[in-house]
């Protein structure tokens, strides 16, 4: 019976593919997205070769340093970033003929974060022990952020569903970054030189990205600026901008804590672990970004459409994640005594954990598209900073008790609360939780 079963399965299959193939919406929404995928995997390669050597070349004590820096600074990187790409994007969809406006008006409100947020970095690093070598790690990381005003070219590609130019860009950029890193080790470099890399990474890809927008034959959007619109957007995204600088506290304050409470080497083992978890993270922003236009026009169309829309993107996220978590968390050790080695061998019981946080990020990525269309971006703000509260002091015991091991719990535990057990609390969102419940229990529906 359960072959017969399957047999009918198969021509409903082949009739909905073939459906698909012949409809041009789901044809431009595939290219985007495959153009997104080309870029994401050369991403992860690069990250698993590249990446994983650099690692090995600088060994768990300076490679922990390292993430010790990235992590402080992009503790404050949603100053800079001010929480408006879905906001431009969504506004973008709706009026495209503002679009000089929007980007230039965007690009001013990016570039005056970014300048706030190094103040703010240099006011929070007078509360650390952090030697001078390692405050001037985190400034020239920081200060990388200053270029990134120019990714408003990216939303504009966003918008248009049109996501081969910024792949292009930085694909290119991530190749030329691989070559060199591997140069500095074929060099014995120091650790500062990896550290300027970041940087020069920010100000190409700028570059790049403001030649492809130019390629287009548009003129300067950053000679435009509007005080209406940049009060109209800042009041759309300033609960995100709260959320981005929560989302970082509950995603990066275990490795603040464990420098501060176990050491740089300890970090550097815990950092290899997160690093090979948060590889797979591109698919969801690849999946959402490509499909949120067509949520927000199923939204103007119909209600049936847009809630069917958003299950299937739930059970794609979750269904995704549990095919990555799985194998990994059961092959932990081989995986990381193969891409680290031994040096790294204890990066292994962290990694068993770390990775199944995945579902939930996973799952977030979809639900933050649904609060921007619904322009209830305040509960995004609720959601992680409840995630955020309930962080620091798990981190504080589970660290005490169980050492890199329970950063990992630590970090289950509050990616959990924010992204799923947060909804309990709010009756409005009760809907979402059934949505996201169900996509548990039920693989991608294939009904269109």
């Amino acid at each position: 019976m359960r072959l017969i079963a399957n047999c009918n399965i198969m021509p409903k299959l082949s009739d909905v593919l073939k459906q698909l193939s012949g409809h041009s919406g789901f044809r431009r929404y595939f290219s985007n997205m495959s153009w997104l995928f080309a870029e994401n995997t050369l991403r992860l390669v690069a990250g698993l070769l590249v990446g994983v050597y650099v690692a090995r070349y600088l060994g768990p004590s300076q490679f922990g340093g390292l993430s010790y820096a990235i992590s402080f600074a992009g503790l404050f990187g949603a100053i800079s970033d001010l929480g408006l790409e879905g906001i431009v994007v969504r506004n973008l969809v709706a009026f495209p003929e503002k679009r000089d406006l929007y980007l230039g008006t965007a690009f001013w409100l990016k570039l005056t974060g970014s300048f706030i947020m190094l103040g703010v970095i240099a006011i929070a690093i007078q509360f650390t022990s952090n030697d001078h070598a390692t405050n001037l790690y985190i400034f020239i990381i920081a200060s990388g952020l200053i270029f990134q005003s120019f990714q408003v070219v990216d939303f504009y590609f966003q918008s248009k569903v049109l996501s081969k130019y910024v792949s292009i860009c930085k694909m290119s950029q991530l190749l030329l970054s691989s070559i060199v890193k591997l140069f500095l080790v074929f060099l014995n470099a120091t650790l500062i030189w990896f550290v300027l890399v970041m940087l020069v990474d920010c100000v190409l890809l700028s570059v790049s990205l403001f030649v492809a927008y130019r390629s287009q034959r548009f003129g300067l959007f950053f000679a435009h600026f509007d005080l209406k619109t940049a009060k109209e957007m800042l009041a759309d995204s300033w609960p995100l901008v709260f959320s981005g600088l929560t989302v970082m506290v509950y995603l990066r304050i275990d490795q603040i804590m464990i420098k501060e409470m176990l050491g740089a080497s300890e970090l550097g083992l815990y950092s290899a672990a997160v690093k090979l978890s948060e590889i797979w993270y591109f698919l969801p922003g690849i999946i959402t970004t490509s499909l949120f236009p067509a949520i927000i026009n199923a939204k103007k169309s119909s209600s049936d459409l847009y809630a069917r829309r958003l299950q299937r993107l739930y059970s794609l996220m979750v269904w995704l994640a549990l095919f990555i978590a799985l194998p990994v968390s059961l092959a932990s050790e081989w995986v990381i005594k193969s891409l680290y080695g031994i040096a790294f061998v204890q990066a292994a019981g962290v990694l068993k954990i770390y990775i199944w946080g995945g579902v939930f990020v996973f799952l977030s990525a979809a639900f933050g598209k649904y609060l921007i269309a619904e322009n209830l971006t305040r509960k995004n703000l609720y959601r992680v900073a409840f995630g955020a509260i309930i962080s620091v002091p798990l981190n504080y015991v589970l660290i005490r008790a169980y050492g890199i091991r329970g950063a990992a719990i630590a970090s289950l535990i509050s990616l959990f609360g924010a992204n799923y057990a947060y909804d309990l609390f709010d009756r409005e969102l009760w809907g979402q939780l059934k949505l996201k419940t169900f996509a548990f229990v039920n693989p991608i529906s294939l009904k269109l």
